[in-house]
């Protein structure tokens, strides 16, 4: 009898169908990138879990004008409060939600410091300076350590060190230096009128500035790390070929080494953005709330009087946020990334 009519009939047909086996026979049959996004999909539904119902949540507690005692549903009344500069007498100090005319009308819309009284207009200004100047540094950075040289692990960690200290610390830093009496970086500034020679950090354009200096110095190792990894990424072998051609140093990194980093600093960028937009720990540090005002200060400052106008202000943050982080995706995907 021959080995193929000793194995029973059924047992046989079961190896060949089943339910189980045309799933394994469906999953073979997909492409790469459907694959990946099965096997990403546990994760995916999880993270849209986590931060969708926080986000309804609050989307549900800014249709109420007051939820702390009487919570008197008013649709979408505190957004046309904060639209229209009818909520800004309920924000601390003089500070506005857009830059406008403030609560007693002494900063029209194009002056200065009506605009360094606007919430959402230093968000953004912060959030522009800092990361341009973090992904410019972090880059330089990220070369140089790219390279080949005698001690650069020391060189890696001591960039590192700046990264690696906690919020708090590093405003206190920044807070002692500029002291009105016990800082030492007042007075030299103030000489070339950088900043504000009195009262330095109570003064908006001056403390916005310091503020922006201290976020930017400690997160570019941030920066530098992610492009670090995207440099060590790339073949060596095309700069032996570009040299082999004649390609000078500004050539290669043209043509080979921006390209190729491209969408690992499009995704630095994108996590810096999101972070920025959310600052609120260095503010309250080195000055306060009411002199370098921010969407998170606001949130912060409002939630015990009127949690209703608080989540309305924070789902416009995250809206603004959204809205950054779908143009930094767009634009990887337009160019090919």
């Amino acid at each position: 009898m021959s080995t193929e009519d000793k194995t029973p009939g059924p047992v046989r047909e079961s190896r060949r169908s089943g339910p189980a086996v045309a799933i394994t026979r469906w999953i073979e049959n997909l492409g790469e990138t459907v694959f990946a996004y099965l096997l990403l999909s546990p994760i995916i539904v999880l993270l849209s879990v986590i931060a969708l119902y926080p986000l309804l949540r609050t989307f549900e507690l800014s249709m109420y004008q007051n939820v702390l005692t009487d919570a008197e549903f008013v649709g979408f009344g505190n957004y046309v409060e904060l639209l229209t500069g009818e909520a800004n007498s309920r924000f601390p100090g003089s500070t506005t939600f857009l830059p406008g005319v403030s609560v007693d009308g002494t900063f029209p819309f194009v002056h200065v410091e009506g605009l360094l009284r606007s919430a959402l207009a230093v968000t953004i200004v912060f959030t522009v300076v800092s990361v341009f100047f973090e992904t410019l540094i972090g880059f330089g950075q990220a070369l140089v350590l790219d390279q080949d040289f005698r001690g650069r692990r020391w060189v890696r960690t001591a960039i590192i060190i700046p990264w690696a200290i906690p919020i708090v610390i590093q405003g206190m830093m920044f807070f002692l230096m500029f002291h009105p009496t016990a800082g030492f970086l007042t007075d030299p500034l103030a000489d070339w009128g950088i900043v504000q020679a009195n009262n330095t950090l109570n003064d908006p354009a001056s403390s916005l500035l310091i503020i922006s200096v201290a976020d930017i110095w400690k997160t570019s190792a941030f920066m530098a790390l992610l492009i670090l990894a995207g440099l060590q990424s790339i073949d060596r072998s095309l700069y032996d070929v570009a040299k082999v051609a004649g390609a000078s140093r500004w050539q290669q990194f043209k043509l080979i080494t921006f390209p190729l980093v491209l969408p690992t600093l499009g995704i630095a960028v994108l996590f810096r953005t999101i972070a920025a937009m959310r600052i609120y720990g260095l503010i309250d540090s080195v000055s306060n709330c009411s002199t370098v005002p921010s969407l998170s200060c606001m949130v912060v400052s409002t939630f015990n009087t009127n949690r209703g106008l608080a989540s309305a202000v924070a789902f416009v943050t995250a809206g603004v946020i959204g809205i950054a982080v779908m143009g930094v995706i767009y634009q990887q995907y337009k160019e090919g990334f």
